[in-house]
């Protein structure tokens, strides 16, 4: 996963947006030094850059119909320069069922007392029916994906699937858009999330999210848990919005995807914030109820042209030469004020 000097320009998003921050990873204490911070949000980011979303909700139809595969649930992009998002909310539409409960830890809370009274709450992220999925193309290897809802493993009755089957340590990254907010600037994400045995071909969980300001900057919140450097990553850009250099850099915090329990769900919990200029302050990260501050914050605007927009993507990152992924995200709300 070799680092990328910067970001293709605007006409070549189709392929190199995504700031595969996956492909820049530091891989060595030396290349990379954590700095310290406190709890903050995350996301990275998907291959857009203007108007209308190029994706469909057919990701989900299909594998409710059984045809679940990734040509199947989204249009052939390879020849289309861009995806461009539009402005705006894609209402949810969770369906009422009894709640399967297999989790570590299921009693716990949310970071409520962080979180303030006129916080706004976009809740079950994972049900939202624009789902998509792409190769992140600037990584290494291939990749092909399909994602959907099922009720088991499932806490709120409708979990979202991510299957992955890869080449050379090839990524899949899932993306959807839940809103448009460029006034918030305190994020708060909460999830569960469940990877299925073995978990011997995950080498990352990437979870990202991505906001336009006022300005028409876009500032990518990226975390990894990264089972190369066992750390918690977070995003940088050590360019310039209009010149961007996107990073992974190393925390202190540990964290190895393959050492989490298989089978059962995880409550993932990650906090960060924003300045005006898009500086990026990673608070911390908790995972079952153990927090791990991270205490770091980095310039990470990118001018990309994007409109008005939030969006969460979701990666698995391979590992080795071939292999596939099962892993399950329920019960998403991410927070801002």
């Amino acid at each position: 996963m070799g680092l990328r000097s910067s970001l293709p320009s605007r006409a070549d998003l189709g392929h190199s947006v995504r700031l595969d921050l996956a492909s820049r990873i530091a891989r060595s204490d030396e290349e990379r030094t954590a700095v310290k911070a406190s709890f903050s949000f995350a996301l990275a980011l998907s291959m857009c850059a203007s108007t209308t979303l190029l994706a469909s909700s057919l990701v989900d139809n299909k594998l409710r119909n059984g045809d679940s595969s990734e040509s199947a649930a989204r249009p052939d992009t390879s020849a289309v320069a861009s995806f461009r998002l539009p402005s705006g909310v894609h209402p949810s539409s969770p369906h009422a069922r009894p709640p399967i409960h297999i989790c570590l830890n299921c009693a716990l809370l949310p970071v409520g007392s962080e979180i303030p009274a006129n916080a706004i709450e976009s809740a079950e992220i994972q049900a939202l029916v624009d789902w998509s999925a792409t190769q992140d193309g600037a990584g290494t290897g291939s990749a092909s994906g399909m994602t959907g809802l099922v009720s088991i493993p499932a806490l709120s009755g409708d979990a979202r699937q991510f299957e992955t089957s890869f080449s050379n340590g090839g990524s899949e990254r899932f993306y959807a858009t839940f809103g448009a907010d460029d006034q918030a600037t305190h994020f708060r994400y909460d999830g569960w999330v469940y990877i299925a045995a073995p978990s011997d071909d995950v080498a990352n969980l990437e979870m990202d999210m991505n906001q336009v300001m006022a300005n028409g900057q876009t500032v990518i919140f990226g975390v990894q848990c990264d089972g190369y450097s066992n750390t918690w990553d977070y995003t940088a850009n050590e360019g310039t919005p209009e010149d961007p250099d996107d990073v992974w850099m190393h925390s202190n915090a540990p964290c190895n995807p393959r050492e989490w329990a298989t089978d059962v769900w995880h409550h993932v919990q990650i906090g960060y914030s924003r300045d005006d200029q898009g500086n990026v302050t990673y608070e911390s990260v908790s995972v079952d109820g153990a927090e791990q501050d991270i205490n770091a914050t980095v310039p990470s605007a990118f001018a990309l042209g994007w409109d008005s927009v939030l969006l969460t993507n979701f990666q698995v990152d391979g590992l080795g030469a071939s292999g596939s992924t099962m892993v399950y995200l329920d019960k998403l709300s991410i927070y801002r004020w």
